[in-house]
């Protein structure tokens, strides 16, 4: 029998261990993107079978990735969900109690900690977190909670929804953009990821799209295929056709940049379906965008990441976008110190590798006096916080919310009602302040409000509000 010599017995070990530090190092620095859509439903996918909606390209992530049954919305509505993707923590919490607040400075970031941690960060499309209402106007260079505030080195970003041919601003400078609002932001997002990716950084991208939010503009060719259907039905759908097309240019994008194996790509909407689009939105769940039942706050989910999920796989793990911070700050390794404290989400990493059913902390909602709690198959729900009202659903067995348990199930619903009570006491510490090393709210946040009526923007609206719808 011939041996191996020592010698290139020992070369070979030594280039193994080599290959295998260089990849785990790799996989410790992925690139990372966060995708959002604006309104999108859980049941608007080709994957659920929608029964007029094609989404290829969001079907191709889903068939190489790993795909969320059962994701949630850190809230049911925009503002507060973007709030908890960058935080980990619930919306009430740091006091973004409703679409058009603000969040507050002090808060800890995942750009920030990106940031910090060596990776070039860039935000592309909507913000909806400097205290505006009103569509999306460009954000202006003196704002004192754009996104470089919170850790983007750049960013193409507008206050709210946006449409065809929008006006954005790049860093404080207005540009006039032409076509679709979704290519438009994958354009700038592949630009800001090549750049970066020829420099040989990583990077951290944020996209949130203006899509499928009303009021809808889709072209004539991407309308087309709905043509039965009424006319804003028409625009929303053909609006989700464009979104996903721009899903197949990024993710072509990353291919021909030879960086897809190890970029996270991670999507999700940020709040339930719509409920005057036919036909409906939410893949038969109870509610819709603004409710806190499953169809308000359930959304799609898949995380393609080719160098670790290298098996496609569907998960029934309850998960939320509270996840997202936890999530990427273990696969990074950064810091405890970087989330701030009490943190809503957990990490999932775990579900990327093998399959995991439960987890072990209960998921949180409390928005406009309305909450629910989420413990695994299990849903506690009020619509009146603090009247005792309470409903119990078992999600595996009732997904759409038919049967209130409450009365049948008093151990478990008097448990659920103690968590929550619990976790609802210290979300008031967190609104006073409490979490932060001042113990209080610093002056100089900004109170919701219109852009249109604000002093700030009197200059720019004559020559800039025709443009924006």
């Amino acid at each position: 029998m011939t041996t191996i010599p020592t010698v290139l017995q020992l070369t070979l070990t030594c280039f193994l261990i080599s290959t295998a530090s260089t990849s785990d190092a790799a996989e410790a620095t992925p690139n990372i993107i966060l995708v959002m859509a604006d309104d999108q439903g859980w049941g608007q996918t080709g994957y659920y079978n929608h029964p007029v909606l094609r989404t290829p390209n969001l079907d191709a992530m889903a068939a190489n990735g790993l795909r969320f049954d059962r994701f949630y919305a850190g809230a049911p509505n925009c503002s507060p969900t973007r709030a908890t993707v960058l935080t980990g923590r619930s919306n009430d919490r740091v006091g973004v109690h409703n679409h058009g607040y603000a969040l507050r400075r002090q808060e800890k970031t995942i750009a920030q900690a990106l940031r910090d941690a060596g990776y070039s960060t860039g935000h592309f499309g909507k913000w909806h977190l400097n205290g505006y209402r009103g569509p999306g106007a460009p954000i202006l260079a003196a704002d004192s909670h754009h996104p470089g505030i919170f850790g983007f080195d750049e960013w193409v970003s507008v206050t709210n929804f946006f449409d065809r041919d929008p006006v954005m601003s790049r860093k404080g400078d207005f540009e006039q953009f032409k076509g679709d609002s979704s290519e438009i932001v994958v354009a700038e997002a592949l630009k800001f990821i090549e750049g970066n990716s020829q420099r040989k950084i990583p990077f951290f991208a944020v996209v949130w799209y203006g899509s499928p939010h009303s009021p809808w503009q889709a072209s004539d060719e991407d309308r087309k295929p709905f043509a039965e259907l009424d006319t804003d039905s028409q625009n929303h759908y053909g609006e989700l056709v464009a979104m996903d097309r721009s899903i197949g240019t990024l993710r072509k994008g990353l291919r021909d940049l030879d960086i897809a194996e190890n970029t996270i790509v991670w999507y999700c909407s940020d709040n339930g379906g719509l409920p005057k689009i036919r036909p409906e939105t939410v893949g038969g769940l109870r509610g819709f965008k603004g409710s806190v039942f499953e169809g308000g706050l359930r959304v799609p989910c898949v995380i393609e990441w080719p160098a670790v999920i290298s098996q496609p796989r569907v998960t029934a793990l309850p998960a939320a976008t509270l996840d997202i911070f936890p999530t990427i700050a273990e696969i990074v390794g950064l810091p405890e110190s970087v989330l701030l404290v009490p943190n809503d989400g957990i990490s999932i990493r775990a579900v990327f590798d093998k399959n995991v059913s439960l987890r072990d902390k209960p998921i949180p909602f409390r928005h406009t006096g309305r909450a629910a709690w989420i413990d695994n198959d299990y849903k506690l729900l009020t619509t009146a916080v603090g009247k005792e009202a309470f409903q119990l659903y078992d999600l595996s067995q009732d997904p759409k919310e038919t049967t209130d348990l409450f009365a049948q199930n008093p151990d478990i619903a008097n448990r659920l009602v103690k968590d929550f009570k619990a976790w609802n006491e210290s979300v008031e510490l967190s609104v006073s302040g409490m979490d932060f090393p001042e113990g209080r709210i610093l002056p100089g946040e900004p109170e919701s409000r219109d852009w249109t009526t604000s002093p700030e923007y009197q200059s720019f609206i004559r020559e800039w509000k025709p443009k924006i719808r």
